[in-house]
């Protein structure tokens, strides 16, 4: 299990952040993010993900985090809108890591050989 820290994620364009989780899931490792994927990263990395699952070599990935709201100043709340990006994300093989339960405080994950 790798914990990845929000600064060294920070240094990495999105493609780099994407081609390494993809990477180091692939060799089976489990993922801890500090700071979650953008929407359109969480994006690419399924379209890859997809284009390179295989039936006797590669499962896919579980990927799981949970939002945090953002602070909401007084127009977002005149139209209504928030932007939510996302905290500790916990990426694994399909095949190793299933979520068992989750809400807005806890993961809760099976984590097997």
């Amino acid at each position: 299990m790798d914990l990845i820290s929000e600064e060294k994620l920070d240094r990495m364009t999105s493609m780099e952040k994407v081609r390494l989780i993809l990477d180091e899931v692939r060799n089976g490792k489990i993922l801890i993010l500090e700071k979650g994927l953008t929407p359109s990263e969480q994006t690419k990395l399924i379209e890859l993900t997809m284009a390179e699952i295989a039936p006797d070599d590669f499962s896919g990935i579980e990927i799981e985090s949970y939002p945090v709201k953002q602070n909401e100043n007084f127009l977002t709340k005149l139209f209504g809108k928030t932007t939510m990006k996302t905290r500790l994300t916990v990426i694994g093989p399909a095949s190793q890591l299933k979520t068992i339960k989750k809400n807005k405080d806890l993961i809760s994950a099976l984590v097997s050989p």
